[in-house]
């Protein structure tokens, strides 16, 4: 079978996302589930399907950035449209600048979200008190807010604001659009705008509730569904800056406002930065949303005392083939892998060094693919890793090797400064088995002289 190289680039890219709804991109997913550990998306869906017993449900999602979950949340997205639910699903980093969120932004960036997936249906709503929030709003940004005119959608009805050139109309997901992108793009506006809508955030509530997700259920049910689902992505990627009031941004929209974000009257769905698992705060979190985080582990090539995991090199193998022959079977694609690399062991060696970092491997390769056309040689792919070790070695510092050093001889990371400092910054990885959490280190800085000399030394090394 001929390699289409220029379809196999495009499904390479680490920046894309596999849409379960697409039916090519349907091609390139691989079930890791049975590795993981766990089927974290099966498990989301039966709450929603068969747990909720027809009332809302708000479950929170997390993991490391870049082990699939976007792709798993598109999965979920396609099995509960086959089951009848009206799903909506966005990228909040879209709407957001996630290194400045509150709740009231979030709100908004929902009720837009949904306001126009609706409008794309034919469902057109009347909604009174949010016309009169929003006309609040654009009162005290107009000065430096221009709204261009645009004409109502037919039922949903306009806002009149006046400035000095003429008299504006806006629909409801083009109003707040408008608003909150002025104001994402401007930490002033932002300010003023908030110092207007966070004292009305139970309003707001109250007006998407009773003026949005109420009479949108009650219509979509009409239609035959089942139900409104919201799943907002990327609120895992929120900074870990601190408020105001001390407490970082995770921690102040959901732990200390969490209570706010569960009381919408729809399914929702909500990622999560993986350091609040870790935070000293996880019992409040639960507590505040009824239900654990299901946690996205990563894919593990290898076990705790360190042998090749063949199961989760064996599927990992498989996402990289599928990029390349997603036609073939799976059984057969094994043997198409000498049109990719010149020996399976270079295959191996590229699977086993990403950790089971999904993005990672596809970064890996790509940067390969930049480089040459396969078949690619075991010299390039050592090139590529080599880099990479680099990059990671120039952002650690001997503090954080001794911490995780530390966490490598306990197998635990203990708290949120330990999370950030290895966790995130991907010096450290975290898997999951029959026997709970282990964590390993990011497999190039496990070629490192650093890494070697420890765990040469009998004090030090793991126990």
């Amino acid at each position: 079978m001929m390699l289409d190289f220029g379809q196999f680039y495009k499904a390479c890219n680490p920046t894309k996302t596999i849409d379960m709804g697409n039916e090519q991109d349907r091609k390139y997913y691989i079930d890791f589930s049975k590795v993981r550990g766990s089927d974290t998306t099966k498990e989301l869906e039966r709450t929603i399907t068969r747990l909720s017993g027809g009332e809302p449900t708000c479950q929170l999602f997390s993991g490391h950035i870049g082990c699939g979950k976007s792709t798993e949340l598109f999965r979920l997205k396609d099995q509960l449209v086959k089951k009848g639910y009206h799903v909506v699903y966005f990228e909040s980093s879209e709407d957001l600048d996630m290194a400045d969120v509150d709740i009231s932004d979030i709100l908004l960036a929902i009720a837009r979200q949904v306001s126009e997936s609706l409008q794309k249906t034919d469902i057109h709503l009347q909604p009174k008190g949010f016309k009169a929030l929003l006309k609040g709003a654009a009162e005290i940004l107009q000065t430096s807010i221009e709204l261009n005119g645009e004409a109502g959608i037919p039922g949903l009805g306009t806002i009149g604001v006046s400035t000095e050139n003429a008299e504006v109309a806006f629909s409801l997901p083009g109003g707040i659009g408008k608003i909150t992108a002025k104001a994402k793009d401007s930490p002033g506006e932002r300010s003023r705008l908030r110092q207007y809508l966070e004292p009305r955030t139970n309003n707001i509530l109250d007006v998407i509730n009773s003026e949005l997700l109420d009479p949108a259920t009650k219509f979509l049910k009409e239609q035959g569904k089942e139900g409104l689902v919201v799943i907002v992505d990327n609120l895992d990627r929120v900074d870990n800056s601190p408020k105001p009031s001390g407490r970082t941004q995770p921690e102040y929209l959901f732990v200390d406002r969490g209570d706010q974000l569960r009381k919408l009257n729809c399914h929702t769905v909500y990622t999560i930065p993986l350091s609040l698992i870790f935070s000293n705060d996880f019992a409040r979190l639960t507590s505040r949303f009824g239900l654990k985080p299901k946690i996205l582990p990563m894919v593990p090539v290898q076990t705790r005392s360190g042998e090749d995991f063949e199961a989760g090199m064996s599927l990992l193998r498989q996402m990289v083939l599928a990029r390349a022959f997603p036609d073939v079977a799976p059984e057969k694609r094994l043997e198409f892998i000498s049109e990719l690399f010149e020996a399976p062991e270079t295959l191996d060696r590229l699977c086993r060094v990403s950790g089971g970092h999904v993005r990672n491997l596809l970064g890996l390769l790509y940067s390969c693919l930049q480089q040459e056309d396969p078949p690619f040689e075991r010299n390039l792919l050592e090139d590529v890793i080599k880099e990479y070790r680099d990059d990671l070695l120039a952002a650690i510092c001997d503090e954080e090797w001794q911490l995780l050093f530390q966490a490598l001889a306990n197998k635990a990371v203990r708290g949120d400064d330990d999370y950030q400092i290895l966790l995130r910054s991907m010096f450290l990885f975290e898997y999951r088995d029959r026997d709970g959490r282990w964590y390993w280190i990011n497999p190039p800085l496990a070629e490192s002289n650093q890494f070697q000399t420890w765990l040469a030394s009998p004090s030090l090394s793991p126990k």
